[in-house]
């Protein structure tokens, strides 16, 4: 019985140490973007539409999103992981979009151009955890 007990509280000090450390590492932010849809062919892109610009290759069927270079600064950088309103799975960024871009994100749909038009243009908000050492950085970056 008294085996039992601790191995009880041994359970709810492990959830407890691990919840924290999750809620202690990252800073949840969210942003209102526009976002578009973007396909891997050549008009579309350039003469290597397979290859982002991050070197990256695209594969049709995977979860892949392309930001404007002002949320590169804002940590939203390469491999991080997207939630986009309207979506249930994430979406990593592996692509990064014209400089003339601002607050945009351009979401690959592989080779279906029907898809890529029929998502159009929209305002959405997404969200993404950024580390907290990371948050830091950009802070003291954007002050100067």
């Amino acid at each position: 019985m008294r085996v039992s007990w601790y191995i009880i509280l041994f359970c709810i000090i492990s959830v407890y140490n691990c919840k924290s450390k999750t809620d202690n590492t990252c800073n949840k932010r969210t942003i209102d973007v526009v976002a578009t849809a973007y396909n891997s062919l050549a008009y579309q892109t350039n003469s290597n539409p397979n290859i982002t610009a991050f070197g990256d290759s695209l594969k049709p069927g995977l979860r892949y999103i392309a930001v404007s270079r002002d949320l590169l600064d804002s940590g939203l950088v390469h491999n991080t992981q997207v939630k986009i309103q309207g979506f249930d799975s994430l979406f990593t960024v592996k692509d990064k979009m014209n400089r003339r871009w601002r607050k945009r994100i351009d979401i690959y749909m592989g080779n279906d151009v029907k898809k890529a038009k029929k998502w159009g243009k929209k305002k959405v908000n997404i969200s993404y955890c950024l580390p907290k050492n990371d948050s830091i950085k950009i802070a003291f970056h954007h002050n100067f």
